[in-house]
């Protein structure tokens, strides 16, 4: 298989699409921004069709990704921070291990009990249980993390969870990037692959922690990954 080929029923090959969609969900980008990129490379497409690719192929990144990342670290962070979607006040539920990698990003209408139920729950599907767990002071954290982690060791210091606060901070540049945001849909799938790009192409890279030879060869294996699921395109 190779880049230059199209996906059925597509006229660009997956290597315009791959790119499209990486500038899109990596960078504070609007379709516009990403169109007006590639035309300066000559490609000619309108937004609509930069929407289209990613809408369509951003969950098959995500789970290519979520395969081929590495594992997180026993130590979790979970915040909340309020979103104002289309004029409706939402919940999003994060979380990160201890180096910075997020593990998954949930929007909900509460930050009740029942919801972090359904927030550690989902975590817990996907990774292993936790050794320790650093919250805020929300009580809805309490019960939950007695009953579903019970070996885990909850924290509540002031300033402790300071990790997943600057975590949030590449969800509100996006959200002035793109003025606000339209749906609670398109937000999930905005965001989670949003994280999952940062994890390996910032997180791993550590662009400010690593040397230089060391970014460069963190940045060929993200990419490696990101080439990986480009071409499984052809496939789907």
């Amino acid at each position: 298989m190779s880049l230059t080929k199209a996906p059925k029923r597509h006229r660009f090959p997956v290597s315009i699409i791959s790119q499209a969609v990486w500038l899109y969900y990596r960078f504070n980008h609007s379709y516009r921004d990403v169109q007006e990129q590639l035309a300066f490379r000559g490609i000619t497409l309108s937004h609509e069709t930069v929407r289209k690719w990613c809408t369509k192929f951003a969950l098959h990144f995500i789970n290519v990704i979520k395969k081929r990342e590495r594992k997180p670290s026993d130590k979790w962070h979970l915040d909340e921070m309020a979103l104002k979607i289309n004029g409706e006040l939402f919940v999003l539920w994060r979380a990160v291990d201890q180096d910075g990698m997020e593990l998954d990003v949930f929007l909900q209408k509460r930050r009740n009990k029942k919801s972090a139920i359904r927030f550690l729950s989902r975590l817990l599907g996907t990774y292993p249980a936790p050794r320790v767990i650093v919250t805020d002071k929300l009580k809805s954290y309490v019960k939950p993390i007695q009953f579903i982690c019970r070996k885990a060791n909850h924290r509540t210091h002031k300033r402790l969870n300071n990790r997943i606060k600057n975590a949030h901070q590449p969800t509100r540049r996006k959200e002035k990037c793109l003025i606000k945001f339209k749906s609670a849909p398109g937000v999930q799938r905005l965001l989670s692959l949003m994280g999952k790009a940062r994890n390996i192409f910032s997180v791993e890279v550590g662009r400010y922690k690593n040397k230089a030879p060391d970014q460069r060869l963190a940045f060929s294996d993200a990419k490696a990954i990101w080439l990986e699921a480009a071409l499984q395109l052809l496939s789907v």
